[in-house]
């Protein structure tokens, strides 16, 4: 409770409501658990809720009719978001909300939290930021999609992987289903680059882990790659 309540309060959009409105938005707050692989809310539910994640994280999955997912983004401790319904009556969702690790959640309807927000001026302003802040993310998520060939997308997922690990080798934590799902590709495609990289000596991989061998090839893989 602590630390959800922490991460309230650090909220752009929390933290500038007057006192009394963030006790009365907490105390209307409904705190929910989740276990890994359990849904929110599945593309085209209407779901009149904005969350925030005390804990855990959450993808935003896409998935076309023939099965095939992509997580759109991810979102961690902190994070902020919201069903289209919540702004707007009826709208579905355009995407399933999946959960990546056990994770808890503070929620809130829209009947409970609008006039809030309608009264308070600076939070929905730092709401109307973060809204712009995502349509810029959707923005770069599109670009990367439509420019950036598969290839540069696994390599940066790569990359993305490793940024924070020591040098040696590293586990394998996602799945080729779930690189696919975050490159928006198949696990066929995945399997053929890994191996394509491995046989340029970029990468050294077994079926538990893999090492950078050359990250500077990496580098240029996922900013030059041709596909």
């Amino acid at each position: 409770m602590k630390e959800s309540a922490m991460l309230f309060d650090q909220s752009p959009v929390f933290s500038v409501l007057s006192d009394d409105k963030k006790v009365l938005v907490k105390n209307q707050a409904i705190f929910k658990r989740y276990a890994k692989g359990e849904f929110l809310a599945i593309d085209g539910d209407i779901w009149p809720y904005m969350f925030l994640i005390a804990k855990g994280s959450i993808h935003a999955l896409k998935s076309s009719l023939e099965g095939r997912s992509l997580v759109v983004t991810t979102f961690y401790a902190g994070d902020i978001f919201w069903g289209l319904a919540f702004f707007y009556e009826g709208m579905p969702m355009p995407v399933s909300l999946e959960v990546v690790e056990n994770t808890t959640i503070m929620l809130w309807s829209a009947e409970s939290l609008i006039p809030i927000l309608k009264s308070e001026g600076a939070a929905g302003w730092e709401l109307s930021r973060l809204m712009v802040y995502k349509m810029l993310r959707a923005s770069e998520i599109l670009e990367e999609m439509t420019f950036r060939p598969v290839a540069g997308r696994l390599a940066k997922l790569l990359m993305d992987t490793v940024r924070d690990q020591h040098n040696g080798p590293i586990t394998r934590s996602l799945t080729l289903d779930e690189m696919a799902a975050r490159i928006g590709s198949t696990r066929e495609m995945v399997c053929r680059f890994l191996h394509r990289f491995a046989d340029d000596g970029i990468i050294d991989i077994t079926r538990t882990e893999f090492r950078v061998m050359d990250s500077n090839k990496l580098a240029k893989v996922a900013t030059n790659s041709k596909g």
